[in-house]
């Protein structure tokens, strides 16, 4: 069997082989890649940013069960990720094993979407039982396009370059989805009467705009990467095996493990700003302000990461952006009341975020290779499920730490005044837990080498398939 083959690390000593050319992606294919992200965030990064605020301040449920049910939620549908990446690895349709998905889920994703801020005026207990139910739905209908979504990037090209320029292009694309909804969610929901029913004609909106972009992605990819062993691209491999080469990739757990604790600074980024914004800043319409300034200089940082990866590699661009963002965070701390010390902070945070949004997925991607050199097993849906899990675990544990740590400072939604301890909290969320997290980012790319190693990693597979 291909996955007993024994194989060797390429030598630590020897000089770096010059990158691997592969086929050039064309511009309206990058473009249409990128844009799978935008709709994803038209409707996930909304929710990311307001659903806790939407449930506490809007259906009036309390923070802890909401940070709970998060939580919850997140773990299982990290199981579901797993799942998800195996039945990829056995899909075979016309179109490819990852592009269908997003035909056929685009749909029920915003359907499913909607339903979750539909919150019908019941009791408390059933609103709870609502929310867990619908919350789970969303998560496991966008756990079947985002798994196909990260994996198409592998399946598009296996060169090092052009999967670093479809990252640019997908990140890029989702932080315009945080620009636009970030600015247009409250105004929307305060358009259509500020109430529940305001906020499911908002998402409603953005459910078709995402569906639509979606079935534009669908349609202008290809899959063209094929495994170096025949025989799998026949016959799949069995789960068990399959999981079994993913424990021997050593450079899948790193990235799996920094995605996860990139996604809770991110989820801790955007859910707390709201309740910074209205309590220590007293004005929710600078969350607008604020994630505009954060995500315009992400983007204007991401027009030079596709050169500077190049020259210097994505994990040395990636630690020096980890550093650049602990920066911002002092200049936040200099005055925490002050907006122009917020805003100028979050331009540092944003020029610094924009290396590690540019190169984190496409660290993933060339997991993707080392594990069919070491291993002999292609598995490209069961690798980015582990990153669409590290996404959802994530997410939900930075959800779940706004929930816990509001409730243990005190924190009463819809309150004019909170107490001393809740405000404390809400800093306590917004600036050193993310704080913390960057400095384990740094820990974890410290580990990661993989990029001398890649080229002569493809050489050795071309060589194999010759």
């Amino acid at each position: 069997m291909a996955s007993n083959l024994k194989m060797n690390e390429p030598p630590q000593n020897q000089q770096t082989p010059p990158p691997v050319v592969g086929e050039k992606v064309k511009l309206s294919e990058r473009v249409g890649y990128g844009l799978g992200d935008l709709a994803s965030n038209f409707i996930w990064q909304a929710m990311s940013i307001f659903i806790v605020y939407f449930y506490t301040d809007v259906i009036g449920i309390a923070a802890g069960i909401v940070g709970s049910i998060m939580l919850f939620s997140r773990v299982f549908d990290g199981v579901t990720d797993v799942l998800m990446g195996y039945i990829i690895d056995k899909t075979k349709s016309k179109h490819g094993k990852a592009r269908p998905w997003l035909l056929w889920l685009a749909v029920p994703f915003a359907v499913s979407a909607v339903l979750l801020f539909a919150v019908p005026d019941v009791s408390t207990a059933w609103q709870v039982v609502y929310i867990a139910v619908t919350y789970n739905l969303v998560c496991l209908v966008y756990t079947g396009l985002n798994v196909p979504y990260g994996t198409l990037n592998s399946l598009i090209t296996q060169d090092q370059y052009q999967r670093s320029i479809l990252n640019v292009f997908r990140m890029g694309l989702a932080l315009i989805g945080v620009l636009l909804v970030s600015n247009l969610t409250l105004p929307l929901a305060t358009f259509f009467g500020g109430d529940q029913s305001g906020w499911v004609y908002t998402f409603l909106i953005f459910g078709a705009i995402g569906s639509t972009l979606f079935f534009i992605t669908f349609k202008t990819t290809k899959e063209r990467v094929k495994p170096v062993n025949k025989e799998l691209q026949v016959k799949p491999v069995p789960l068990k095996e399959s999981l079994m080469t993913l424990s021997k990739n050593k450079y899948w757990g790193i990235v799996t493990a920094f995605i996860l604790i990139t996604y809770i600074w991110n989820a801790l980024n955007s859910g707390a700003l709201v309740y910074f914004a209205d309590y220590i800043l007293d004005n929710t319409l600078l969350v607008g302000a604020v994630t505009t300034a954060y995500t315009v200089f992400t983007l204007l940082g991401m027009v030079f990461v596709a050169p500077i990866t190049k020259r210097f590699g994505k994990r040395n661009a990636m630690i020096v952006g980890v550093f650049i963002t602990l920066i911002g965070y002092l200049v936040m701390l200099i005055d925490l009341s002050s907006v122009t010390m917020i805003v100028a902070g979050t331009i540092i945070r944003g020029i610094g975020k924009a290396p590690i949004n540019g190169s984190m997925f496409a660290l993933l991607a060339d997991t993707i290779e080392y594990g069919e050199w070491k291993t002999g097993i292609r598995n490209e849906g069961m690798v980015y499920s582990g990153g669409s899990m590290g996404i959802k675990i994530g997410s939900g544990l930075g959800t779940a730490i706004i929930g816990w740590v509001l409730a243990f400072g005190g924190y009463v939604g819809g309150a004019d005044v909170q107490a001393a301890s809740a405000l404390q909290s809400i800093q306590t969320l917004f600036i050193y837990i993310p704080m913390g997290i960057n400095v384990l980012m740094i820990v974890l790319l410290l580990f990661y080498n993989l990029d001398k190693k890649y080229p002569q990693i493809i050489r050795d597979l071309q060589a194999r398939n010759a």
